[in-house]
């Protein structure tokens, strides 16, 4: 009797009841409109996403940063549509990319652009890579999935990209087996993986986050100098506040599933307008803080079963009021029309708690430039 092989990957499938707006500008590559996706679980639902607004441009790099758990992976994996259908479901939202609304395409349809025309970078190459093929032959898989090109071809794409990545003697290390590398050079060969088919969008998730300070910069500067000479745009994902000032053009800040603050990565990292974006900067320990007490957020991330009415930052601001509690704050306009903020202090009942505010993140700031 023969096996039959049977197409295991699930299907995910576009939020239903809803109304797809214009595409955005021809400038724009990637357009993430109030997107949610929720995981339904024992114990109920999690809003993992919960109203996710950004947008990426041509060749543009974009940092996406928070805690731990507030939804940036999340966010990565839906974009690529490579959520877990259940529990996952994507409940709300469009995703344009690249002048298509890829919510809606068949999953035959979106494996032709995954890969290809977008592509990631995962937090953990050992785990990414398969173990009983060489990571040549993993590379040349990719090339053969989306180029119509020859098994030989694909050989020396492979052998080509891993040189471009730094890696010496490509083509005897295209025969080795992923736990026969480094960890470094593992996500060396990822790298060189994502960026096989010439993508036009790299998600960069935590791409440094099991290496070295030393190996870290060099993974990181690799990354930047490859996306300027490709023109790729690049979202990168981190919780690391130096690895965004150093790597990207503009940023966003997310809480509890929700962007909070977004702008050129000068301004928010110089003129931080939301109290969580404060308080991270603020709990960066420092030389210049040696023999002080460090600053710390306080309180804990909200119960994602039990989330706050109000601002989802509401526990643990120190600027919060009434109004705060009653409901959450739209991401707002701010007067420097490429920051936005979503906080109360920026409305006029929250005039005279925005002075105090503006006082300590001065001071804030200024002690972190000595």
């Amino acid at each position: 009797m023969t096996a039959k092989l049977v197409n295991l990957e699930t299907v995910t499938p576009a939020p239903t009841n809803r109304v797809v707006g214009p595409p955005p500008p021809p400038d724009v590559l990637l357009d993430v409109r109030g997107l949610k996706t929720h995981f339904h679980v024992m114990d109920g639902t999690v809003p993992a996403v919960d109203g996710v607004d950004f947008q990426l441009k041509r060749g543009e790099t974009l940092g996406l940063v928070g805690e731990s758990g507030c939804g940036k992976s999340v966010t990565s994996l839906t974009i690529m549509r490579l959520i877990d259908i259940p529990p996952g479901e994507i409940v709300a939202g469009e995703i344009w990319f690249d002048g298509q609304e890829i919510l809606s395409l068949p999953m035959s349809q979106m494996r032709k652009i995954r890969g290809a025309s977008m592509s990631m970078i995962f937090q953990e190459p050992m785990t990414s890579l398969n173990p009983v093929f060489t990571v040549g032959n993993q590379i040349a898989e990719a090339v053969k999935a989306h180029r119509d090109v020859s098994n030989r071809e694909a050989s020396n794409r492979a052998a080509e990209m891993l040189e471009a990545v730094g890696i010496a003697s490509p083509k005897r290390m295209a025969k080795r087996y992923p736990h026969e590398l480094s960890g470094g050079m593992r996500q060396r060969v990822m790298i060189a993986m994502a960026l096989s088919c010439d993508p036009k969008l790299v998600i960069a998730d935590e791409p440094t986050t099991a290496l070295d300070v030393t190996i870290q910069a060099q993974i990181l500067e690799l990354i930047k100098a490859l996306q300027e000479r490709t023109g790729s745009a690049l979202l990168l994902i981190t919780h690391d506040l130096a690895v965004v000032a150093e790597t990207v053009q503009r940023m966003a800040v997310m809480y509890a599933g929700r962007i909070v603050e977004s702008g050129p990565v000068e301004d928010v990292l110089l003129r931080p307008q939301h109290p969580y974006t404060l308080g991270l900067l603020s709990s960066i320990p420092s030389l210049r803080k040696r023999g002080r007490e460090l600053n710390v957020i306080k309180g804990v991330v909200p119960n994602p079963f039990r989330m706050p009415p109000g601002c989802k930052f509401e526990p643990r601001c120190p600027y919060a009021w009434d109004k705060c509690r009653e409901a959450d704050p739209e991401l707002l306009a701010l007067a420097n029309a490429e920051v936005q903020a979503r906080c109360y202090l920026h409305t006029p009942d929250g005039a005279p708690r925005l002075a105090e505010f503006n006082r300590v993140a001065n001071a804030a700031v200024a002690d972190e430039s000595r």
